[in-house]
């Protein structure tokens, strides 16, 4: 191995020798500690060192770092507390997580350090967004996001690298090519001879080192980091490296075939860096053993402080009040000067608005820009706010929704706008893993509006017509929420953006140019959570959200000799039980209505959460009415059908007979 200083001092070169040694010596303590239960799990980055040192020293520390479960250089060379570290990998209080996710799952703004979650992939689409924040204020930083040889064959490192080459993105990718996949050599991955020639594909520069030299690496990220800010654009870096131990210490190495391990050791980053100190004279045996015993003696001792921390208290209210960011924003109150808007206007009215308050917020979406979205609802903004707040994406919502966390970690606003709804499942994990779960697991907020056109009734078949609300119901920390008139459209709409935590805005198709309302004048919010009874009654309680309140308001005029309550949940997350319990202990009868299909749907949990709460206030069994359960079907007289509304006369007059 051959080690090239280019001006290095000799200072210089020991500290880089003492970044490297502390996670190997962590490494062997580690080790130790899992087999003696200290610890539950150990994901081993032995003999790969000098890609996590290398890379963090080679940037600024203010310069955010997206490492991976073999990144534990990383950690110590941005000098995290090695106490508060291992606290992290106990599960304790003063972890970073509280003790809701182990090992690396977990990030720290104070160190410009964004963890992974278990997924592999979705943290490059979260460096874009950083990026993109660095390019927006120009602060002529670099952000690195680290990725393993196995990881790279998701769609999210495609996608990601493709965002970034197409904005020019200050990213530094950094492939830990380290040969295997936990056992799945990379013959059976891919059939690309290396990383670099991937570069090409996107319009990428890419670069390859020895990622067992630790100067190599460093010098590259500095060489690297140097010419973006030249010249801002991606650049891939592969690393040439191995993992000496398992995928995680559990797993074992019996894959490897005999004799590899051996081989690859002669390239150990550690000693090879070591030995090289020595052939120069800049350190000897007697100081290296020394470094070695100091740093395995601060390690046993940060461990036990670690261990002597009080564990975990479960505190039920705070694992429920920790799932959203505290939202500082106080409701605005309406104008009472309205003029008739159509429902598309008020969404677009807000939008307006938004932009103007939140100077950070960027809109970002396919073909949002110039030709004003699919259905014209950013129409216009492009003009008044320019290109880099109002960005066409590419078709690649996983990176994109991960660009809008990325944002938030910068502090800015993102709305990202799907194309349909139905499109949202090629983003699905960024929004029930990142943005639902980071501000639970680490404190970090996820500023984030995903703006849905949804629903049927247009006759667009199976892939442009499903309502998919109730797939993100389920999901703890995301907000939804669903309009169903123009004025609330708007209110609920500048909420979303006012609000610091993941909103998702259901907006329905049909009622885009089909509906106009009174709307309030200038800029009010209304409150995301709240319920309102849009038609008072005493007989029955219709609950309902979106297209249903106006298939409900319909109906209802076929009953004139009966008094019917409609409550209309504008949000799904949270929603306002208290609202419907209140009306159904009024009426005694309920009928909960969705377009979505009947099984697996909100109004399931609505009609549980009402024979909890309301029995015995009941004259009748709660009924739910919901849409057929099969797809969506494209020929209108199916479509009708298959919707809900087509059902909701008989089941709200055998609910009123019973």
């Amino acid at each position: 191995m051959i080690f090239d200083r280019k001006g290095l001092t000799d200072v210089e070169l020991k500290s880089l020798y003492e970044a490297i040694l502390l996670p190997r010596q962590i490494e062997e303590k580690m080790l130790i500690y899992l087999r003696q239960g200290k610890i539950s799990k150990w994901f081993s980055g032995f003999g790969q060192e000098a890609i996590s040192v290398g890379c963090a020293l080679g940037l600024e520390k203010d310069e955010f770092i997206l490492p991976m479960h073999r990144n534990l250089g990383v950690f110590t060379s941005r000098q995290i507390p090695l106490n508060r570290l291992f606290a992290q990998f106990q599960g304790k209080e003063k972890g970073f997580t509280k003790g809701r996710d182990r090992s690396f799952h977990f990030g720290t703004r104070e160190h410009f350090i964004v963890g992974m979650i278990s997924h592999l992939g979705p943290q490059l689409g979260i460096a874009d967004g950083i990026a993109l924040g660095e390019k927006l204020e120009g602060t002529n930083k670099v952000c690195l996001a680290f990725s393993g040889d196995g990881g790279a064959s998701e769609g999210d490192f495609h996608e990601s690298l493709n965002v970034a080459a197409v904005w020019d993105l200050p990213v530094i990718f950094v492939v830990e090519n380290n040969q295997w996949g936990l056992s799945t050599p990379s013959s059976e991955q891919f059939r690309c001879k290396q990383f670099i020639d991937k570069g090409i594909g996107y319009g990428m520069e890419a670069r390859q080192v020895d990622g067992n030299n630790i100067l190599e690496v460093y010098h590259a990220i500095k060489e690297i980091k140097q010419e973006i800010q030249k010249n801002p654009r991606p650049i891939l870096l592969e690393c040439l490296t191995f993992r000496m131990r398992g995928h995680e210490e559990a797993s074992g190495t019996k894959y490897y075939p005999a004799g590899l391990q051996d081989k690859w050791s002669e390239s150990d980053p550690v000693q090879n860096y070591e030995d090289y100190l020595i052939d120069i004279g800049i350190l000897n045996k007697t100081e290296v053993q020394a470094l070695k015993d100091g740093f395995l003696a601060l390690v046993g001792e940060e461990f036990k402080e670690a261990l002597a921390l009080p564990n975990v208290e479960v505190d039920v209210n705070v694992e429920l009040n920790d799932v959203f960011a505290k939202s500082e924003a106080k409701e605005i109150a309406k104008s009472e000067e309205v003029r008739e808007l159509r429902f598309v206007d008020a969404i677009s009215e807000a939008m307006d608005m938004a932009m103007v308050k939140h100077e950070n917020l960027v809109l970002m979406g396919q073909d949002i820009a110039e030709y004003g979205g699919v259905f014209k609802v950013t129409d216009g903004l492009l003009d008044k706010f320019g290109k880099e707040r109002v960005r066409n994406t590419p078709l690649c919502e996983s990176a994109i929704i991960g660009a809008s966390l990325g944002l938030s970690i910068k502090g800015k606003k993102a709305m990202v706008e799907m194309q349909f709804a139905d499109f949202v499942t090629c983003g699905f994990n960024q929004i029930v893993n990142n943005l639902a779960k980071i501000h639970w697991r680490w404190g970090q907020n996820a500023d984030v509006v995903i703006r849905m056109p949804t629903g049927a009734g247009v006759s667009a078949g199976p892939f442009h017509s499903q309502s998919n609300e109730a797939w993100f119901f389920h999901t703890p920390g995301l907000k939804i929420v669903y309009p169903a008139f123009p004025e609330d459209a708007k209110g609920l709409l500048l909420a979303a953006f006012e609000d610091p935590n993941p909103v998702l805005f259901f907006e329905h198709k049909f009622l885009y140019r089909s509906l106009t309302g009174n709307v309030p004048e200038g800029y009010y919010t209304a409150e995301i959570g709240k319920a309102v009874v849009v038609n008072a009654g005493t007989d029955l309680s219709i609950i309902t959200y979106g297209l249903g309140v106006h298939w409900a308001l319909d109906i209802v005029k076929n009953f004139t000799e009966r008094s019917i309550e409609i409550i209309d949940l504008r949000s799904l997350a949270p929603l306002d039980y208290d609202s419907v319990f209140t009306s159904v202990k009024k009426t005694g009868r309920l009928v909960v209505l969705h377009e979505d299909v009947l099984t697996g749907g909100i109004g399931a949990e609505l009609a549980a959460r009402v024979a909890d709460e309301c029995f015995e206030y009941l004259d009748a069994p709660v009924a739910r009415c919901g849409s057929l359960d099969t797809p969506v079907p494209f020929d209108t007289q199916l479509e009708v059908s298959f919707l809900a509304k087509s059902r909701l006369k008989d089941v709200i007059l055998k609910t009123l007979e019973y």
